[in-house]
C-alpha cells in the first residue's frame, strides 16, 4: 500500500456526493469494488496492490451513508433502487460505458441488483459471500438455520438502539460485529482505528444501519427475468457467521454463466482472509483466464 498512489475525489452521482479512492493506469481495465457492512473502501486494501500491479484502474467508492460520503437523512433515502442508481450514476460520472464490478456483503447486493436491472453496464460480475437475491429472499422465508442467523437485521430495525449499542464503550460493539465474526488476525490493529474514525463521521452509524431498515421496509423489485446475463465470479468463505453457504450454489443457478469457488477455512470476510487466493480468482476472472465452471 504504501508505494501505491491514491488518488481520492468526491464524485457526484444521483443528487450525491460519494468518496471515491482510485489507483491504478486510467488506461487500465476499469474495477469498481463495492464494500460492505460496517467497512468502507479500505476492505479492498488486500485485494489494490495486486488489481494495480495487473494494469486495472481500480476504483473503491465508501457507499452512500459510509464514511467521508453523504449521509441524506430518512430510511426512504437507502433503498436498493437508490443505491443502484448511485453506481450507475458513477459509472456515467467516470464516462464507462461498461465496468467490471466486484461486491461483498451489501456492496454484493447492490452488484446483483445492478447487474439484474442494467447488465449492459457491465463486463463481468465479481460476488463475495451474498447470494442471488432470489435466494436469499427464499431462504429467508423457509429455512430456519438461515433466519436464525439473520437475527441482527431484525435487531437493526430498532430505532436508536441498535447505534447505541454499536457506539458504546468506543465502538466495542462495532469492533465485535468485525473481529468477532473473522478470525484472529483478519482486522489489524490499524484497521479498527481506521474503521472507528469513519463510523465517529457525524451521522454515519445511523445511515449504515439504515441500509437494513430499508431492506425491510422497501422490498426489492425482482426484474420478471432474474437470470444474471453477465459471466459471474463467486467467491465464499465456508464459515461466515451470517449467510449459509448452502445458498451459494443455487445462486449459481441464477447466472448463465457463473463460477463458484469455495473456501472451506475462511470466514463471512473472505477477501481479508484468503487474500492471495482470492486476488488470484479475481485476476484470472477479469482477465478471462478462467473457464466457465462451479469448482468444487
Amino acid at each position: 500500500m504504501d508505494n501505491l498512489k491514491l488518488e481520492e475525489t468526491f464524485i457526484t452521482t444521483n443528487g450525491i456526493r460519494l468518496h471515491t479512492v482510485m489507483a491504478g493506469p486510467q488506461s487500465g481495465i476499469p474495477v469498481i469494488l463495492l464494500h460492505g457492512f460496517p467497512e468502507n473502501w479500505r476492505s479492498w486494501i488486500r485485494q489494490l496492490p495486486a488489481l494495480v500491479d495487473a494494469g486495472c484502474r481500480v476504483i473503491m467508492p465508501d457507499q452512500r451513508g459510509y464514511n467521508l460520503s453523504d449521509k441524506p437523512k430518512g430510511v426512504k433515502n437507502y433503498r436498493i433502487s437508490l443505491l443502484v442508481d448511485d453506481i450507475a450514476g458513477l459509472i456515467d460520472a467516470l464516462e464507462y460505458d461498461k465496468v467490471n464490478l466486484i461486491g461483498h456483503d451489501w456492496g454484493a447486493g447492490v452488484a446483483w441488483m445492478l447487474a439484474l436491472w442494467h447488465p449492459e453496464r457491465l463486463h463481468r460480475l465479481g460476488i463475495l459471500n451474498v447470494p442471488h437475491p432470489a435466494v436469499i429472499r427464499r431462504f429467508l422465508q423457509r429455512d430456519l438455520e438461515q433466519l436464525r442467523r439473520s437475527w441482527y437485521i431484525f435487531f437493526f430495525q430498532l430505532p436508536w438502539l441498535p447505534e447505541a449499542g454499536m457506539r458504546a464503550d468506543d465502538w466495542r460493539g462495532a469492533v465485535r460485529a468485525l473481529r468477532g465474526s473473522g478470525k484472529i488476525h483478519t482486522f489489524t490493529n490499524e484497521d479498527i482505528e481506521k474503521y472507528k474514525e469513519a463510523w465517529s463521521q457525524p451521522g454515519a452509524m445511523t445511515a449504515m444501519i439504515n441500509w437494513y431498515r430499508a431492506a425491510v421496509r422497501y422490498q426489492i423489485q425482482m426484474p420478471e427475468d432474474p437470470r444474471v446475463k453477465v459471466p459471474t465470479l463467486m467467491l465464499w468463505g465456508m464459515k461466515d457467521f451470517a449467510l449459509s453457504h448452502r445458498m451459494a450454489r443455487p445462486s449459481m443457478d441464477y447466472c448463465d454463466e457463473g463460477n463458484l469457488i469455495l473456501f472451506p477455512d475462511a470466514t463471512h470476510w473472505v477477501q481479508l482472509d484468503e487474500a492471495e487466493a482470492v486476488n488470484h480468482y479475481m485476476l484470472d476472472f477479469l482477465l478471462d483466464k478462467i473457464s466457465t465452471q462451479v469448482i468444487r
